[in-house]
């Protein structure tokens, strides 16, 4: 399985985008979501959101082109979109608490079964910081989580239950992968779409649950 083909993290990211709707306010966590603010469709008005303050950025500037002041909360160097306002800490985080984001789009440590999440702190390494990840994660309507399928060694991240200390319980949606795109349900995970090549017995075995597999389940438009 180790040398079966999976998608880039720019694909990822690209499916998450295509998952955002019209008008949707959305936050975007560090690592691989900050990808997904380069692939919104033009014709949709999406405005993203940092933590550290700011309502309306773009696409990270170009090499050359950052404003030192003006990053996200990864501290990667973004662009403004018009309209786009420069806020303080307390007043972005009432943006998040007062549950005004349609969706917030999260890296993943683990997700289980029932939706819970854990993307702050690797036990082993025994370091972390929740930062606003917590808020986040309680605060959005719709969380999405976009992730690697597995860890480097082929270790596990979605699973029965999960092992690390957690960001949210029963928070998480739909599950984007490089593998595949699995929806959270009350019943439990059902698997939605598989990457080009990838069949449903092949994902089942890097996922820990048990899938239920979609009625209209598809392969990935990447």
């Amino acid at each position: 399985m180790s040398g079966k083909e999976r998608l880039p993290r720019e694909a990822v990211a690209r499916r998450v985008a295509a998952e955002l709707a019209d008008g949707d306010y959305v936050n975007l966590g560090v690592g691989l979501p900050t990808l997904v603010a380069s692939y919104v469709d033009p014709s949709k008005t999406v405005v993203f959101h940092a933590e550290n303050g700011i309502l309306g950025f773009g696409p990270a500037a170009r090499p050359g082109e950052e404003d030192p002041d003006l990053f996200d909360a990864g501290f990667r160097h973004v662009t403004l979109r018009p309209g786009a306002a420069v806020v303080d800490g307390p007043t972005s985080f009432a943006i998040i608490r007062g549950r005004h984001l349609d969706v917030a789009v999260l890296g993943g440590l683990q997700v289980s079964e029932r939706g819970d999440l854990a993307n702050w702190m690797r036990p082993e390494r025994g370091v972390g910081s929740v930062g606003g990840a917590a808020d986040i994660a309680q605060g959005a309507r719709r969380i999405y989580v976009a992730m690697e399928h597995t860890t480097r060694d082929g270790g596990l991240r979605i699973v029965r239950r999960c092992t690390y200390p957690l960001t949210a319980i029963k928070a998480v949606h739909v599950i984007f992968t490089d593998v595949a795109v699995i929806r959270v349900t009350p019943g439990g995970l059902v698997l939605e779409e598989a990457a080009p090549g990838w069949s449903v017995e092949e994902v089942q075995r890097i996922t820990e649950p048990r899938l239920a597999v979609s009625p209209d389940f598809h392969e990935m438009a990447v």
